[in-house]
């Protein structure tokens, strides 16, 4: 193992352990609907950053943060629906989902975590920043990129997994005692609200 390789190991798994919005993300839905919905969000959001990898080694990512237009868009539409997520998961809080109906809310987990990460510019914003600093540029940047990105995303969702564990169990004990689990929901729901609200303060970076 090189240096240089060993260096962005330790870096990323340290950005990985550092509390931030994906962790957040997955234990409010975790604690709102229990770890079948964790554990879709976890790889929704691990899909959603691959996307990112793979656009910011085709140069897409770095274009759309380049214009002001597209940057403010993707931003205010990603918000947005984490909001409405938040939302909704507040309002739904004190209703008791049927057992039968817990796969396609794992479903549904899933494929709103991809659209969340996909429409956040942030993630976009750290890949750009993080892995070009341990690149060769006498070697195929793109490969590089795509190889460094798929590292930082399954550190990410390592870590991810982890806290939905923590989450889980931490539901579990309140299982019978559905007046705080329907607090706990709503808590989640502010939380994923208060996500989308600091992604509509984040700043297109110069």
């Amino acid at each position: 193992m090189s240096t240089q390789f060993a260096l962005f190991l330790g870096s990323a798994a340290l950005i990985a352990l550092i509390p931030g919005p994906s962790i957040f993300y997955v234990a409010a839905r975790t604690l709102a609907a229990g770890p079948r919905e964790g554990l879709a969000s976890t790889l929704g959001m691990s899909i959603g950053g691959l996307v990112h990898v793979l656009a910011g080694a085709l140069g897409i990512s770095a274009l759309v943060l380049a214009s002001a237009e597209a940057f403010t868009f993707l931003k205010v539409a990603g918000a947005l629906y984490l909001i409405w997520l938040g939302i909704k998961t507040f309002r739904t809080a004190k209703i008791v989902a049927p057992q039968h109906v817990e796969v396609t809310g794992a479903a549904r987990a899933f494929g709103q975590s991809i659209l969340v990460e996909i429409t956040n510019p942030k993630t976009a914003s750290y890949f750009l920043a993080f892995l070009p600093q341990f690149i060769d540029v006498l070697q195929p940047v793109a490969a590089q990129f795509i190889v460094l990105g798929c590292i930082s995303v399954i550190l990410n969702c390592l870590v991810d997994l982890a806290v939905v564990a923590m989450a889980s169990a931490a539901r579990d004990g309140l299982d019978r005692r559905p007046h705080v689990i329907a607090r706990i929901r709503q808590g989640s729901g502010v939380i994923m609200a208060a996500l989308g609200a600091s992604l509509l303060a984040a700043r297109r970076a110069n």
